[in-house]
Protein backbone atom coordinates (compact mmCIF):
# COMPACT_ATOMS: atom_id res chain seq x y z
CA UNK A 1 0.00 0.00 0.00
CA UNK A 2 1.33 3.42 -0.96
CA UNK A 3 2.39 5.59 1.97
CA UNK A 4 1.74 9.33 2.05
CA UNK A 5 3.33 12.06 4.13
CA UNK A 6 1.41 13.42 7.10
CA UNK A 7 0.92 16.70 5.21
CA UNK A 8 -0.60 14.94 2.20
CA UNK A 9 -2.75 12.63 4.33
CA UNK A 10 -4.20 15.57 6.24
CA UNK A 11 -5.01 17.35 2.97
CA UNK A 12 -6.56 14.19 1.54
CA UNK A 13 -8.91 13.89 4.52
CA UNK A 14 -10.41 17.26 3.59
CA UNK A 15 -11.53 15.96 0.19
CA UNK A 16 -14.98 14.45 0.69
CA UNK A 17 -15.28 10.84 -0.47
CA UNK A 18 -17.72 10.08 -3.29
CA UNK A 19 -18.30 13.80 -3.91
CA UNK A 20 -17.91 15.43 -7.30
CA UNK A 21 -17.18 19.10 -6.83
CA UNK A 22 -18.42 22.00 -8.92
CA UNK A 23 -15.50 23.71 -10.71
CA UNK A 24 -15.42 26.74 -8.40
CA UNK A 25 -15.78 24.66 -5.22
CA UNK A 26 -13.02 22.34 -6.42
CA UNK A 27 -10.72 25.25 -7.21
CA UNK A 28 -11.37 26.87 -3.82
CA UNK A 29 -10.56 23.59 -2.09
CA UNK A 30 -7.40 23.02 -4.12
CA UNK A 31 -6.08 26.46 -3.21
CA UNK A 32 -6.99 26.07 0.47
CA UNK A 33 -5.25 22.69 0.74
CA UNK A 34 -1.91 24.07 -0.43
CA UNK A 35 0.65 24.51 2.36
CA UNK A 36 3.91 24.18 0.43
CA UNK A 37 6.61 26.86 0.52
CA UNK A 38 6.62 27.28 -3.26
CA UNK A 39 3.94 28.26 -5.76
CA UNK A 40 2.35 25.05 -7.02
CA UNK A 41 0.99 24.45 -10.50
CA UNK A 42 -2.71 23.75 -10.99
CA UNK A 43 -3.27 20.67 -13.16
CA UNK A 44 -6.26 18.88 -14.61
CA UNK A 45 -6.31 15.18 -15.52
CA UNK A 46 -9.10 14.11 -17.85
CA UNK A 47 -9.99 10.57 -18.89
CA UNK A 48 -11.56 10.69 -22.34
CA UNK A 49 -13.39 7.99 -24.26
CA UNK A 50 -10.61 7.74 -26.83
CA UNK A 51 -8.30 4.98 -28.00
CA UNK A 52 -5.26 6.83 -29.42
CA UNK A 53 -4.02 3.74 -31.28
CA UNK A 54 -6.62 4.67 -33.92
CA UNK A 55 -5.71 7.67 -36.06
CA UNK A 56 -9.23 9.14 -35.91
CA UNK A 57 -9.26 9.04 -32.08
CA UNK A 58 -6.08 11.01 -31.46
CA UNK A 59 -6.37 14.39 -29.80
CA UNK A 60 -3.63 16.98 -30.11
CA UNK A 61 -4.36 20.68 -30.14
CA UNK A 62 -3.34 24.07 -28.80
CA UNK A 63 -5.21 26.63 -26.72
CA UNK A 64 -4.46 30.14 -25.52
CA UNK A 65 -5.31 30.43 -21.84
CA UNK A 66 -6.80 33.90 -21.16
CA UNK A 67 -4.94 34.30 -17.87
CA UNK A 68 -1.72 32.66 -19.04
CA UNK A 69 0.02 29.67 -17.51
CA UNK A 70 2.04 31.51 -14.88
CA UNK A 71 5.14 29.89 -16.28
CA UNK A 72 7.98 31.72 -17.99
CA UNK A 73 8.39 30.00 -21.36
CA UNK A 74 11.78 29.98 -23.05
CA UNK A 75 11.22 30.01 -26.80
CA UNK A 76 13.81 28.97 -29.37
CA UNK A 77 13.39 29.64 -33.07
CA UNK A 78 15.11 27.95 -36.00
CA UNK A 79 14.76 29.96 -39.19
CA UNK A 80 16.73 31.48 -42.03
CA UNK A 81 19.12 34.38 -41.52
CA UNK A 82 16.65 37.00 -42.75
CA UNK A 83 14.11 36.15 -40.03
CA UNK A 84 16.42 35.72 -37.06
CA UNK A 85 16.18 39.39 -36.11
CA UNK A 86 12.38 39.28 -36.35
CA UNK A 87 12.32 36.35 -33.95
CA UNK A 88 14.50 38.13 -31.38
CA UNK A 89 12.44 41.33 -31.61
CA UNK A 90 9.26 39.29 -31.09
CA UNK A 91 10.61 37.94 -27.82
CA UNK A 92 12.40 34.70 -28.72
CA UNK A 93 15.05 33.76 -26.16
CA UNK A 94 17.16 31.90 -28.72
CA UNK A 95 17.18 32.20 -32.50
CA UNK A 96 19.40 30.86 -35.22
CA UNK A 97 19.73 28.67 -38.27
CA UNK A 98 22.26 25.96 -39.01
CA UNK A 99 24.32 27.08 -36.02
CA UNK A 100 21.43 26.48 -33.62
CA UNK A 101 20.62 23.12 -35.23
CA UNK A 102 24.21 22.09 -34.64
CA UNK A 103 24.06 23.21 -31.00
CA UNK A 104 20.89 21.17 -30.46
CA UNK A 105 22.61 18.18 -32.06
CA UNK A 106 25.33 18.54 -29.43
CA UNK A 107 22.79 18.59 -26.61
CA UNK A 108 21.58 22.16 -26.21
CA UNK A 109 18.00 21.98 -24.92
CA UNK A 110 17.66 25.05 -22.69
CA UNK A 111 14.22 25.98 -24.05
CA UNK A 112 10.59 24.96 -23.50
CA UNK A 113 9.26 25.47 -27.02
CA UNK A 114 10.94 25.20 -30.42
CA UNK A 115 9.38 27.13 -33.30
CA UNK A 116 10.52 26.78 -36.90
CA UNK A 117 9.70 28.23 -40.31
CA UNK A 118 8.68 25.71 -43.01
CA UNK A 119 11.79 26.32 -45.11
CA UNK A 120 14.14 24.84 -42.48
CA UNK A 121 12.14 21.73 -41.59
CA UNK A 122 14.22 19.45 -43.79
CA UNK A 123 17.31 20.47 -41.82
CA UNK A 124 15.48 19.95 -38.51
CA UNK A 125 14.28 16.46 -39.45
CA UNK A 126 17.56 14.93 -38.28
CA UNK A 127 16.83 16.22 -34.76
CA UNK A 128 13.78 13.98 -34.42
CA UNK A 129 15.47 11.48 -32.09
CA UNK A 130 16.58 14.30 -29.80
CA UNK A 131 13.48 16.52 -29.85
CA UNK A 132 10.76 13.89 -30.27
CA UNK A 133 11.02 12.18 -26.86
CA UNK A 134 10.96 15.59 -25.15
CA UNK A 135 7.92 16.82 -27.07
CA UNK A 136 9.92 19.64 -28.66
CA UNK A 137 9.76 18.67 -32.34
CA UNK A 138 8.01 21.43 -34.33
CA UNK A 139 4.76 20.33 -35.96
CA UNK A 140 1.70 21.91 -37.61
CA UNK A 141 -0.68 20.45 -34.98
CA UNK A 142 1.36 22.02 -32.21
CA UNK A 143 1.33 25.35 -34.02
CA UNK A 144 5.11 25.48 -33.97
CA UNK A 145 5.74 25.49 -37.73
CA UNK A 146 4.91 28.94 -39.04
CA UNK A 147 5.93 31.85 -41.21
CA UNK A 148 4.32 34.32 -38.81
CA UNK A 149 7.02 34.25 -36.16
CA UNK A 150 5.95 37.43 -34.37
CA UNK A 151 2.40 36.25 -33.73
CA UNK A 152 3.40 32.69 -32.79
CA UNK A 153 6.15 33.70 -30.38
CA UNK A 154 3.91 36.21 -28.59
CA UNK A 155 1.10 33.64 -28.29
CA UNK A 156 3.32 31.03 -26.62
CA UNK A 157 4.89 33.66 -24.39
CA UNK A 158 1.46 34.88 -23.25
CA UNK A 159 -0.07 31.52 -22.38
CA UNK A 160 -0.61 29.32 -25.43
CA UNK A 161 -0.07 25.67 -24.67
CA UNK A 162 -0.27 22.35 -26.45
CA UNK A 163 -2.08 19.32 -25.09
CA UNK A 164 -2.44 15.73 -26.27
CA UNK A 165 -3.85 12.48 -24.96
CA UNK A 166 -1.38 9.92 -23.69
CA UNK A 167 -1.41 6.26 -24.74
CA UNK A 168 -4.30 5.50 -22.41
CA UNK A 169 -6.54 8.34 -23.57
CA UNK A 170 -5.82 10.67 -20.64
CA UNK A 171 -5.01 14.39 -20.79
CA UNK A 172 -2.63 15.87 -18.22
CA UNK A 173 -2.69 19.67 -18.53
CA UNK A 174 -1.32 22.50 -16.37
CA UNK A 175 -3.73 25.46 -16.41
CA UNK A 176 -2.20 28.02 -14.07
CA UNK A 177 -0.53 28.61 -10.71
CA UNK A 178 -2.03 28.55 -7.24
CA UNK A 179 -1.24 32.25 -6.77
CA UNK A 180 -3.87 32.94 -9.45
CA UNK A 181 -7.28 33.93 -8.13
CA UNK A 182 -10.00 31.28 -8.21
CA UNK A 183 -11.74 33.27 -10.95
CA UNK A 184 -8.56 33.35 -13.07
CA UNK A 185 -8.10 29.60 -12.72
CA UNK A 186 -11.77 29.08 -13.56
CA UNK A 187 -11.46 31.21 -16.70
CA UNK A 188 -8.49 29.13 -17.87
CA UNK A 189 -10.28 25.89 -17.01
CA UNK A 190 -13.40 26.76 -19.00
CA UNK A 191 -11.35 27.89 -21.99
CA UNK A 192 -9.55 24.56 -21.86
CA UNK A 193 -12.82 22.61 -21.59
CA UNK A 194 -14.24 24.44 -24.62
CA UNK A 195 -11.10 23.71 -26.64
CA UNK A 196 -11.23 19.98 -25.79
CA UNK A 197 -14.87 19.79 -26.87
CA UNK A 198 -14.23 21.81 -30.03
CA UNK A 199 -11.37 19.49 -31.05
CA UNK A 200 -13.22 16.24 -30.35
CA UNK A 201 -11.79 13.64 -32.77
CA UNK A 202 -14.14 12.37 -35.48
CA UNK A 203 -13.62 8.78 -34.34
CA UNK A 204 -14.70 9.44 -30.74
CA UNK A 205 -17.53 7.10 -29.80
CA UNK A 206 -19.89 7.01 -26.84
CA UNK A 207 -19.18 9.10 -23.77
CA UNK A 208 -16.43 11.61 -24.55
CA UNK A 209 -15.64 12.87 -21.02
CA UNK A 210 -15.36 10.10 -18.45
CA UNK A 211 -13.71 11.65 -15.40
CA UNK A 212 -11.90 14.89 -14.56
CA UNK A 213 -9.71 15.60 -11.55
CA UNK A 214 -7.83 18.74 -10.57
CA UNK A 215 -4.82 18.85 -8.29
CA UNK A 216 -1.90 21.02 -7.34
CA UNK A 217 1.68 19.82 -7.83
CA UNK A 218 1.89 18.31 -4.34
CA UNK A 219 -1.79 18.06 -3.48
CA UNK A 220 -4.48 15.36 -3.61
CA UNK A 221 -6.83 14.86 -6.57
CA UNK A 222 -10.21 16.55 -6.43
CA UNK A 223 -12.95 15.00 -8.62
CA UNK A 224 -15.03 17.46 -10.65
CA UNK A 225 -18.65 17.22 -11.70
CA UNK A 226 -18.15 16.93 -15.46
CA UNK A 227 -21.67 18.10 -16.29
CA UNK A 228 -21.20 21.33 -14.32
CA UNK A 229 -17.79 21.87 -15.89
CA UNK A 230 -19.12 21.48 -19.42
CA UNK A 231 -22.14 23.65 -18.67
CA UNK A 232 -19.77 26.48 -17.65
CA UNK A 233 -21.39 26.43 -14.25
CA UNK A 234 -20.81 29.41 -11.94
Amino acid sequence: MRKHSRRFSEALQKVEKNKFYSPLDGLHLMKNLSNINFIETAEIHIVLGLDPKYADQQLRATVILPKGTGKIIRVAVVTNETKTSEAILAGADIAGGKDLIEEITKGRLDFDKLIATPDVMLSIAKLGKILGPKGLMPSPKAGTITNDLTKTIKEFKSGKLEYRVDRTGILHIPFGKLNFTTEELYSNLITLQQSIDKNRPQGAKGKYWKTAYISSTMGPSIPLNINLLRDNYL
